[in-house]
């Protein structure tokens, strides 16, 4: 039986201002979000994994396949690892239009499947594109069409370097659910690098934090999100994200409840039907507590908690609190003297009192 964990990442590369130093193992299927701030060494590792850069010393390791190991002088130059690699421009040649650029990449690829190729045009839904031209594609589009050329190789390993970071935010909505289809319909992992928390948010499977060239944590998202020691500097992005299951609906009022542990929400309704996994968003900002359940309040959402760590934010008029809850943990940001005033200590229990949830992913 095979390991859930089917990425081996160990690598060391020096430079005059800068060092990576990674030793991590990873899933073997669905997206691993590379996450950390400009230089924290997200870039550097994806081109290190496809060979491009390499590493002073490394042992990496897909599936059952090495692709180095300096121990055993093994170094599989970047041609001939099953990598396929999508940048944030995507490298399409615009005098060809989009057909003949995927079957450029077929044509030069060694034991090509042409069936993959259109099995790629089907998942990404660009069969209406495959007459135009490169330059009257939108950028959301041309991303599109980039990802299929690399699906189209039947890559071991699919590496995506920020690849909305030039699309504005109306291209990037475009894309999204795109991306999202590729992660729950192809069973290939994916290591996915970028900065921005919405991405984390409906993307993320697993999550690889980066600082300084420094693994700060990895693990499935959920767990990393919610964690005692959050590693990630989110700001008013900071969220708990987690799986919940559509419990009942009031159409009266246009909402649905989604269940998760012992608790429940009522959310917008997105039409899923009874029963469907979905992937939940709340916010610290949007949590206030209090130490009795209130009655007469706007707030339709209250859930008993725990409060498992009380943390210093960035200014000292705030505080986040940790939470139990429903057998998971979740943020509240408050300020200091709120949490002075309801006597907030490890095991206090409280309410949780929800302003509004959303559904990601």
């Amino acid at each position: 039986m095979s390991s859930p964990h089917q990425l081996r990442l160990q690598l060391q590369l020096s430079r005059p201002d800068f060092r990576l130093d990674v030793d991590v193992q990873l899933p073997g299927n669905g997206i691993t979000v590379v996450f950390g701030q400009s230089g924290s060494g997200k870039t550097s590792l994806l081109r290190c994994v496809a060979g491009l850069d390499r590493p002073d010393s490394a042992h990496i390791a897909v599936h059952e396949h090495v692709w180095q190991d300096d121990r055993q002088k093994i170094f599989v130059p970047p041609w001939r690892r099953p990598v396929g690699y999508v940048f944030q421009e995507a490298s399409l040649f615009t005098h060809l239009d989009v057909r003949a650029n995927l079957y450029y990449g077929l044509r030069r690829a060694k034991d090509a499947d042409p069936a993959a190729l259109h099995e790629a045009i089907e998942l990404l839904g660009i069969g209406a594109l495959l007459a135009r031209d490169v330059a009257a594609l939108s950028g959301g589009e041309r991303q599109r069409v980039a990802i299929a050329a690399a699906l189209a190789l039947r890559p071991r390993l699919l590496l995506l370097d920020e690849p909305l970071a030039a699309l504005d935010a109306p291209r990037r909505q475009e894309i999204m659910p795109w991306l999202e289809r590729l992660r729950d319909q192809v069973r290939i992992p994916m290591l996915y690098v970028t900065h921005s928390v919405d991405e984390v948010a409906r993307l993320a499977d697993h999550l690889l934090v980066l600082a300084g060239g420094q693994v700060q944590a990895s693990g499935q998202v959920s767990e990393v999100l919610a964690g005692l020691a959050p590693p990630i500097a989110l700001g008013e992005d900071m969220a708990a994200i987690f799986s919940a299951t559509v419990q009942a609906r009031d159409p009266r009022w246009h909402l649905m409840q989604v269940q998760f542990g012992d608790a429940s929400l009522w959310i917008k309704d997105a039409g899923q039907p009874l029963g469907t996994p979905v992937r939940l968003r709340l916010w610290a900002r949007d949590i206030s507590l209090a130490r009795s359940r209130a009655t007469d309040t706007s707030i339709q959402n209250l859930l008993p908690a725990t409060v498992t760590a009380l943390l210093p934010e960035a200014h000292p008029s705030q505080v986040l609190v940790h939470l139990f809850c429903g057998g998971q943990g979740i943020w509240a940001r408050i300020t200091a003297r709120a949490a002075r005033a309801l006597d907030l200590q490890v095991g206090t229990a409280v309410w949780a009192q929800v302003k509004s949830a959303a559904l990601v992913g």
